[in-house]
Formats: structure tokens, sequence, C-alpha cells
């Protein structure tokens, strides 16, 4: 089934406390799992709650990786959306899985934006000459 994005909703249980509480551990992980998934990084941006959590996002041109930290429940919840098939974000999931040592992964996987009806494979970009509303 042909669509715009895929969405990877990933939950980290049981990872190691001190690699997601840490602001620069945090930030320095969801910009290498961009880069592992071959990604094209636009900004980034991430915020530190007192006492403790973490929440930040990686724009890619792609779309995005977000996290959300509860280091003390070791839990992290993120997502990766990406439109197109030029990167994979299993390769950003299965980085993060690692650098915050979940024993307890899950990620579930869902299909975004407009499903191809004939199945065939929508274009990832429009150029302005070849740009139509969809009614």
């Amino acid at each position: 089934m042909h669509a715009l994005g895929k969405h990877l909703l990933i939950e980290l249980r049981e990872c190691n406390p001190s690699k997601i509480i840490d602001l620069r551990e945090v930030t320095d992980a969801l910009v290498g799992a961009a880069r592992a998934a071959k990604a094209t990084i636009v900004d980034v941006s991430f915020h530190e709650f007192n006492p403790f959590g973490i929440s930040g996002m990686v724009i890619i041109a792609e779309s995005h990786l977000s996290i959300h930290t509860w280091p003390e429940y070791n839990y992290a919840a993120v997502d990766i959306f990406t439109c197109g098939d030029i990167i994979n974000p299993d390769l950003a999931a299965k980085y993060l899985i690692d650098k915050f040592e979940s024993k307890s992964p899950s990620v579930m996987e869902m299909k975004r934006g407009i499903i191809s009806e004939k199945d065939i494979k929508l274009p990832h970009k429009v150029f302005s000459d070849d740009f139509q509303y969809v009614s």
C-alpha cells in the first residue's frame, strides 16, 4: 500500500536512565538517528524540564523525529515521521533503541497521508508545473 509518509511510534521502556536524563546525550542521539537514516537535517530544538525530562525535535527535510523522556520511569516516547522512500526510518529506530539501551522497546508503523487508491506510488515532491489540487 502506497502512502505519502511512514510514521513510527516507538515505546522505549526500561531505558538506561543516565542516557535519557542528559540533554546533550538525548540531543546527540536524535541527531545521530537522523544521520543513521540518511535524513537531511534542517533544524534541531530541545528543552530540558526541571527537575528532569527532555522534549525535543529534529526537523528533517523528509519530516521529523521527536522525543519525550521520563527518566524517572526509564521511559522515552519517540516519533519518527518520514516522507518518500529515500531514507530508512527503521535504521533511526534501531539506533535509538541501542543508544538508550532499551530492554523492552516496541515499534508501531502507520501509513500517513493520502493512500493511493490505484496502488501506485505517489510522488514525494510535486513541482509547481505539475501541481494540482486534490479534490
